[in-house]
């Protein structure tokens, strides 16, 4: 059965774990009711036959009376009364005697009885005596039977309400089992579409060339929401397109302009064209430094327009001694010019990481250092393991960032309040590219507290694809 909507599967996944519920609860009435009845109708019967051996004793009682009257005063009317509470007896003894299988003891007493309505008054007294006690054991007897029967009964209904209950008992096992796996079963019907809609946003978010293919069946809300996320990612592509071709053309046409700028400022400095004035001079060097400051930009911004291009990273076991040490020799200068010795800790002989982005996360902070550290403090680089992750801690002398500021540090075009040493204004990208460098390799940048330093900064990615 196709199920058109959630609302209709979510309905009928309730209905089909009621179902076995239901059927528990209407076996448990009609056993309960059943046994209602069984137990009212042996309680009746009980009584009944308990109040008729209670008058048959009663009724005993006066036929040994009026025989031993009839025996001493030959009185006819006492034969009758006699007579009339042997037939009362026979009345209550006839169904009593019907519900035993052993029929002797009655046999006995219908013998007494015969022999009683048969007696004339002329027989010894011995005789009467001796016939009047067999009467009496032989009710007596019957009572007895009467009693092993109902103890019988009582014993057979106790194993029948047990042997209910155990059945009850595993109805009960076999039928919550039975909504529990219905339960299971319908949890996973509806979850599993809901399952792949998060496959398809994290394919989104990650960024992958292709998305799940659409489902053709399962509610139609989801697949509706499917198509929309489908739609989405296609035009966040496209956004993603216009924003990389924009950066790219825009950086590229401010180069060619800029370059010109910059040899006219070159000429004029270097007075090619005539001697400046000292007011020129300063002009000629204002417009010089501009002129590094954008190229500076718009270098960054190429830099970031790369990083956003780089789809995937490539994972791999990267030496750490021969990565630090291509990473000193190339910013060799840098660290010369600002007087900051380079402090390296390597706790790690290797690292699983895109040795691009890793490279590309280092250059940033120590850039980042360089211009915001004290001069003539150490730059502490230190690599080492902390469970399954792998940590890297760039750490400088300086002014400390407040809390609340240093979430803000890593979005793109955010800067600072702190002045950099080589008086430039950054263009806000550093710490965005080393945030965004490690989240592409499925880890984070933090800004921690640390010993011995004032501003420290935490990369922390996976050790190995499996924790990814």
């Amino acid at each position: 059965m196709q199920l058109g909507s959630l609302r209709q599967l979510t309905l009928v996944s309730f209905v089909l774990v009621l179902v076995p519920l239901l059927m528990l609860l209407t076996y448990s009435q009609i056993t309960l009711s059943k046994m209602g009845h069984i137990a009212t109708s042996e309680a009746e019967y009980s009584v009944a036959i308990v109040r008729k051996l209670s008058r048959m004793e009663s009724l005993s009682v006066d036929v040994e009376r009026l025989f031993r009257q009839f025996h001493v005063l030959k009185n006819i009317a006492l034969k009758n009364l006699a007579q009339k509470s042997i037939e009362r007896f026979v009345e209550l003894q006839t169904p009593v005697c019907s519900e035993l299988e052993e029929q002797l003891v009655c046999r006995n007493l219908t013998e007494r009885l015969n022999w009683l309505g048969q007696y004339t008054g002329g027989e010894d007294q011995l005789l009467l005596d001796a016939q009047l006690a067999e009467f009496k054991s032989s009710l007596e007897d019957l009572s007895s039977q009467v009693e092993t029967k109902l103890d019988i009964q009582i014993l057979a209904q106790q194993d029948y309400v047990t042997s209910v209950l155990q059945a009850q008992i595993w109805l009960t096992v076999i039928l919550v089992g039975v909504s529990l796996l219905l339960i299971l079963f319908g949890t996973q019907v509806i979850l599993k579409p809901v399952e792949k809609l998060e496959l398809v946003i994290k394919a989104i978010s990650r960024q992958e060339d292709s998305l799940p293919t659409v489902s053709t069946s399962g509610p139609k809300e989801l697949i509706v929401l499917e198509h929309n996320l489908h739609h989405l990612a296609a035009r966040l592509e496209q956004l993603e397109n216009l924003r990389h071709a924009l950066l790219r053309h825009a950086s590229h046409e401010l180069k060619t302009p800029l370059a010109s700028i910059k040899e006219g400022c070159s000429l004029l400095s270097e007075q090619v064209v005539g001697e400046l004035n000292p007011q020129q001079v300063e002009v000629v060097s204002l417009l010089n430094s501009s002129t590094d400051r954008l190229n500076l930009l718009i270098m960054q911004l190429l830099d970031y327009n790369l990083l956003l291009q780089q789809a995937k990273p490539v994972f791999s076991e990267v030496d750490s001694n021969n990565l630090l040490q291509e990473f000193v020799t190339d910013n060799t200068l840098a660290i010369q010019q600002n007087s900051n010795p380079l402090e390296l800790k390597i706790e790690l002989d290797s690292v699983y990481a895109d040795p691009n982005l890793l490279r590309r996360i280092l250059d940033n902070l120590l850039s980042n250092a360089l211009a915001h550290g004290s001069k003539g403090r150490p730059i502490t680089v230190h690599l080492y393991a902390e469970g399954n992750k792998q940590v890297l801690d760039v750490a400088n002398r300086g002014p400390k960032v407040p809390d609340e500021q240093r979430p803000l540090l890593f979005q793109p075009f955010r800067r600072g309040q702190s002045k950099r040493n080589d008086r430039v204004v950054g263009s806000g990208l550093g710490l965005s590219i080393v945030a965004d460098c490690a989240r592409m390799m499925h880890g984070k940048a933090e800004i921690v507290d640390v010993e011995q330093a004032d501003f420290c900064v935490r990369v922390t990615i996976p050790r190995s694809e499996e924790n990814i």
